[in-house]
């Protein structure tokens, strides 16, 4: 019989912190770069953003699960972050759409939470010491082997260095036509027509392909190992960049090359995200870092520099461009208020520009889905 007065979970930091919770979902244990995401709503919608590939989530809202699950709400297959850290454990959802609970949804798809968690200290902790290298578990029986799971953490080899947008890029090309939901349809299919756009996925969320869509955009995606010559074989319009997990130079290694023969070769208009907007960067001759703690959220204040106004935006990423490295032919056009790091870039005399916000959220605000019309304004 099991002993409900233990612990069902622990959370073990490289560091030899060790916390302890309730167990939901899966059963077993994960090794990852923890972060933490401010976001109050759209959990299910963070858990399957595949730039979370390697990471297992905080989340600083207390009310995580009490809406459930639905299969609208994928933005891919299946959960990509490796697990989730809450305040308290999931309650029974309660919302019309609910086809599931969180920990079943969780279970099936064979990935860790925990609950029970003080989420604030833990995210202070983060925020002075950087995002720590983690190993959470669960057993039903309580029984854990705390020295193991420290080392387990403290092996982790981290992000730094690491390409992991092959793991969760598509296998091969396919057309997009489904666009943004809307009341009361819900999803639907664009008419055919439209400028041709070739996005590459280096771990697209499905949200941004329904903004391109929605915007009048043709869309094929292709694999994030495409090359300049598969790109240009579709005839494309435009070329899109698109969010993605992991160390932008280590991805950079085949798809800037890519990038720079496409920018040389023609003339066509490209917008880049998140890792894409880092690709981009990458391509015109910056470089990036590693961040602190990263940016996680769906409250982020962005400015235009180029207009004045101020944006609130959805945001993920643990890497930032560095700005001191952009060349003259680049201009920086957004700012994070929050640290001031490099939030947006364009080419001077080019349709090329990109941003490292999520214009697309999912979760978040819409303030910069313009973005996606600009891009689709500057193909004719």
């Amino acid at each position: 019989m099991t002993d409900t007065t233990r612990p069902t979970a622990c959370l073990a930091l490289a560091n030899g912190t060790v916390l302890y919770g309730t167990g939901f979902g899966a059963t077993g244990q994960r090794t990852a770069e923890l972060c933490f995401n401010t976001a109050m709503s759209g959990y299910q919608e963070i858990m399957t953003d595949p730039s979370y590939a390697g990471q297992i989530v905080t989340f600083t809202f207390p009310h995580i699960g009490n809406t459930g699950t639905t299969p609208e709400d994928d933005e891919t297959g299946d959960p990509v972050a490796e697990g989730m850290v809450v305040k308290w454990h999931p309650t029974a959802p309660s919302n019309w759409r609910a086809a599931s609970d969180l920990s079943s949804w969780l279970e099936k798809r064979n990935r860790i939470g925990i609950g029970g968690i003080d989420t604030r200290r833990l995210t202070r902790e983060i925020r002075q010491a950087g995002a720590p290298h983690v190993c959470l578990a669960h057993d039903p029986e309580g029984n854990f082997d705390i020295a193991a799971l420290v080392e387990a953490a403290r092996s982790f080899d981290g992000l730094v260095g690491k390409d992991l947008a092959k793991d969760v890029t598509c296998g091969q090309s396919y057309r997009w036509d489904e666009t943004r939901w809307a009341w009361p349809e819900g999803y639907s299919a664009k008419p055919e027509g439209g400028p041709k756009v070739v996005a590459v996925d280096y771990g697209a969320k499905r949200n941004i392909l329904r903004c391109l869509a929605s915007a009048g955009c043709d869309v094929t995606v292709l694999p994030a190992t495409a090359s300049a010559e598969d790109v240009l074989s579709h005839n494309p319009d435009g070329l899109f960049l698109s969010n993605g997990p992991g160390d932008p130079a280590a991805t950079g290694a085949y798809a800037v090359p890519m990038i720079r023969e496409v920018l040389d070769k023609t003339e066509i208009p490209v917008f880049g995200i998140c890792l894409g907007h880092q690709m981009l960067a990458l391509a015109l001759g910056a470089t990036t870092v590693k961040m602190n703690h990263g940016h996680h959220g769906a409250n982020h204040p962005v400015k235009d520099l180029e207009t004045g106004k101020v944006e609130i935006t959805s945001m993920n990423h643990g890497f930032t461009v560095d700005s001191q490295s952009l060349p003259e032919s680049v201009v920086e056009t957004h700012v994070s208020l929050f640290d001031g790091s490099n939030c947006g870039i364009r080419m001077r005399e080019r349709p090329v520009f990109s941003v490292q916000h999520h214009p697309e959220a999912s979760p978040g605000p819409q303030d910069s889905y313009y973005l996606f019309e600009r891009f689709r304004a500057a193909m004719g």
